[in-house]
Order: structure tokens, then sequence, then C-alpha cells
């Protein structure tokens, strides 16, 4: 899930785990679903779309299951329409969390979160109490492993592309855009065959929160492992430093 670095680096590369791999697929398929619910199933005609299908790729969702889940959303009339919904909170120390889901039964994610939340010692608030913290930013994550193009020409493509930040990492290169040239940015990279770890719309904290105390530790990784259970919940967002 984003937001769980400040530099998003490879370090947190997407989990190799079988299982924690089946449940990022489950999530994106969601996410697809809702994407061809609301604008059909061509991504060409479909921005929405395109920008899941485009963060399933960079998730190594194989094609097949990409299509299907689009010719599944497109086709079956009777299946599940999931819900947006989103929650804000408190972690240890007054660390700000946002939580997004999607979910067919409110109640039942609504209690889950809670649950979450209180067993990490922290506890949901209410709308805007912490998302005015943070900025929604289109992010892009290039593996320096697995790409070819030079430093300087690759930033160029990115700023010539509407990118608002590029920066270099030991590892990896982060590319920052607005919600709205998100888009193009990817676009742009893509047309160049530059291979993207990371490539979606996220909510970046302005400030960071430290933790020290072992037991805060504890109880913001329990909070954090409890969201991660929850297929409900789409993506977790925090200003822990970790």
């Amino acid at each position: 899930m984003s937001g769980h670095s400040k530099f998003a680096n490879i370090k947190h590369k997407k989990e190799k785990n079988d299982a924690a791999k089946g449940k990022i697929f489950t999530r994106l398929g969601r996410e697809i679903a809702v994407a061809v619910k609301e604008g059909g199933p061509d991504p060409n005609n479909n921005s929405k779309l395109k920008d899941v299908v485009a963060k399933a790729k960079a998730n190594n969702m194989p094609n097949d299951t990409i299509n299907n889940s689009i010719k599944k959303a497109a086709g079956d009339v009777s299946a599940v329409n999931y819900e947006k919904v989103s929650y804000e909170g408190y972690g240890p120390k007054g660390t700000a969390i946002i939580v997004e889901a999607l979910t067919d039964n409110k109640n039942r994610t609504a209690a889950n979160v809670r649950n979450a939340f209180s067993k990490g010692g922290g506890s949901v608030g209410t709308q805007g109490c912490v998302s005015f913290m943070f900025d929604r930013k289109g992010q892009i994550i290039i593996d320096k492993e697995e790409c070819t193009t030079d430093t300087d020409d690759l930033m160029l493509l990115a700023l010539d592309a509407g990118a608002e930040d590029f920066s270099e990492e030991e590892d990896s290169y982060e590319i920052l855009t607005t919600e709205d040239t998100f888009s193009a940015v990817r676009d742009a990279l893509e047309a160049q065959g530059v291979p993207m770890l990371q490539a979606e719309v996220t909510m970046l904290p302005q400030t960071w929160v430290t933790l020290t105390d072992e037991q805060d530790i504890k109880m913001m990784n329990r909070t954090l492992d409890l969201l991660d259970e929850d297929d409900d919940v789409q993506q977790v967002y925090h200003n822990w430093d970790e």
C-alpha cells in the first residue's frame, strides 16, 4: 500500500509473497470493476480505467487477468457494486492515517476500520481531520536497475510531459505530478519504454512524525497490519517516518 515511506524506495518493492500478491490483485480487480462501471470497458475512452490498468501492470498483474477483470465487470450486470468510502484518524503520538476502501457493506467496513484504529491505540476522526496534512499527487517510481534511460534524459522527458518534480535516490527515481497531469506523464514514459515500478495517484504527507517509543511503534504496526488484512481496504496513507 502507498504512503508507507518517505521516498517509496525500492526497499518497499511490491511483496513477492504469493498470498500478498493475490491480495493486491484482488484489490486491483475491485478498482478495475469500479472504473468499468463508471466509464466503460475501453481504457482509451476511460481515463480512470487506463490509470488503473497501468497501476495493475506496475504491480505485475498478468494481462490476461486484467482483461478478464474488465470483461467480467463489463458483462456481469449482477456483479457486486462497490462503494467508495474513506476514513481519517490518528495513531500513536498523533500520527495521521487515511484509509480508502471499496465496499459492498459500509457498516462492516466501518466497524473493521474502527477496530484497527482502536487496537493500535488510535481513533477514527471526522472527515477532513487529517487529510489537509496531505497532498494528492501522482507518483511514479522507477527502479534504476531496470531503467536504461540516461538520468538527465529521463528528467527532461518527465518535466516536458508535465511533471512537477524529479528526484534521484540511491536505487530509484521518483517523479511527482499533479493529479491532472499524472496520466500524461505516465503515458509519455510508457511511450519511451520506461519501466515503472509504481505509477499511481497517492496522498503524500506534508510533514512527518517520528516514533521512538517501542510500544508506539508496535501499536502503529498493529493498526497498519489489521488494515492490510481487511479485503475492503484499498489504500492506507500515513505520515509516520519509518
